[in-house]
């Protein structure tokens, strides 16, 4: 199903069709995998002739499924390669309901954590050429579009779960933590114990940044908007949760500047809509402490996707990268089973679906975990400045489309 944007090709990314993040650069893309524990790289210079050139493997039981690209510089997360762990080999809310730190045996062994450096000056051979090593589960998403500092999502090992972390990458080679921000109740280490109930999971996403100012997604503990004018010392300037009453999983944020806007979508956690629905918000910010809720994109409604099997609902948003697709009012959103669906936010009361494509399902299973439906499960996309669209899938690999809105 489809409209308003065209098929180009395929990859099943040399046999790893796993796909996560993914960055396009100077004619190259990277993606992060979830199971095949690495990163590829394809020449796409030519979208309709996509190729592998290289895969770098991680340190074993680790997955490298988040990464960043700025100029000569490709940043990649290391952490632990969690579907393909017996902890979490059942029912996702051994992940998504409470820290997955609580259930790992024996962590230190079984995985490396930490934030590698890559030079990409070559763009189709990464090189290595630094690392920071991490306590605790490491990172999980990074935000990094130049400068002295990048800013990551990090577990360590005297907090709950993950918690902000700014990074002096003055010297790209040796990587420094700078400073952290978490809500309170996650430092065990410093006697504080969480507030909120049992089941929930309090740990940070990601954060988009406006200025000195970062919007960071907390999963079930909803947003947290920080003044970063500092990066050694974050301050709160806003936290805010709709959980209760929506449901939590509160996941990708994007700031429109120009606009005050904030884009910000709640992750479904559970399959078949079990838990009801889950939503992606547009927000006032032209008063940063003050969010608020002034709209909702419209769900998909062609087809039954609640009873179609796996996920249904908002994952990742195009972030409107430097050198990428950039604009506020065309959004591009991933929605799992609804493929990826693009939304007219020029009235941001009313937003309107323009175009989705919901690619075929998967031909097989790269998920380790047992009884998995074979259904698409469309997770992240880039699109550059010409609307070409690149879609990551969990099992289906990678689709190459085109937007034809422009």
């Amino acid at each position: 199903m489809k409209k308003n944007i065209s098929f180009i090709s395929h990859s099943d990314l040399g046999g790893k069709a796993d796909g996560v993040q993914i960055m396009v650069h100077r004619g190259f893309a990277y993606v992060g995998h979830g199971f095949s524990n690495g990163i590829t790289t394809v020449d796409v210079r030519d979208p309709k002739n996509p190729k592998v050139v290289d895969f770098i493997p991680c340190p074993p039981g680790t997955r490298a499924f988040h990464l960043q690209t700025h100029e000569d510089l490709l940043l990649c997360v290391n952490a632990p390669s969690v579907w393909t762990m017996q902890e979490f080999q059942g029912d996702q809310k051994a992940y998504f309901g409470g820290s997955p730190a609580d259930k790992l045996k024996d962590p230190a062994s079984r995985f490396t954590a930490g934030i590698r450096v890559y030079d990409i000056s070559k763009p189709e051979k990464p090189r290595e050429i630094g690392f920071m090593p991490t306590s605790g589960l490491g990172p999980h998403r990074i935000w990094y579009s130049g400068g002295k500092y990048a800013y990551a999502s990090i577990h360590f090992a005297e907090f709950t779960d993950h918690v902000f972390a700014s990074i002096d990458m003055s010297d790209p080679r040796k990587p420094q933590m700078a400073g952290k921000w978490w809500i309170p109740g996650m430092h065990k280490a410093g006697g504080e114990t969480p507030t909120w109930k049992t089941g929930k999971r309090y740990a940070m996403h990601h954060a988009l940044l406006d200025g000195n100012v970062a919007y960071s997604a907390w999963r079930d503990g909803g947003l947290a908007v920080l003044d970063i004018a500092d990066p050694t010392r974050p301050k709160l300037l806003c936290h805010d949760n709709t959980d209760p009453p929506f449901g939590g999983g509160t996941h990708s944020p994007l700031p429109l500047p120009d606009r005050k806007l904030l884009i910000l979508a709640d992750e479904p956690t559970t399959a078949n809509c079990s838990e009801g629905l889950r939503y992606i918000w547009v927000r006032d910010i032209r008063v940063p402490s003050n969010p608020v809720t002034i709209a909702t994109f419209p769900q998909p409604a062609e087809a039954d996707y609640c009873k179609k099997g796996g996920s249904f609902g908002p994952h990742n948003l195009h972030e409107n990268r430097p050198g990428g697709f950039q604009s506020s009012k065309i959004i591009f959103a991933t929605y799992y089973n609804a493929g990826v669906r693009v939304y007219d936010i020029e009235d941001p009361f009313r937003p309107k679906e323009i175009a989705y494509y919901v690619p075929p399902n998967p031909a097989k299973m790269m998920d380790p975990r047992p009884n998995r439906p074979q259904v698409i499960q469309s997770c992240d996309c880039y699109v550059d400045k010409n609307g070409v669209m690149y879609l990551t899938d969990p099992n289906a690999g990678l689709n190459i489309l085109q937007f034809e809105g422009l």
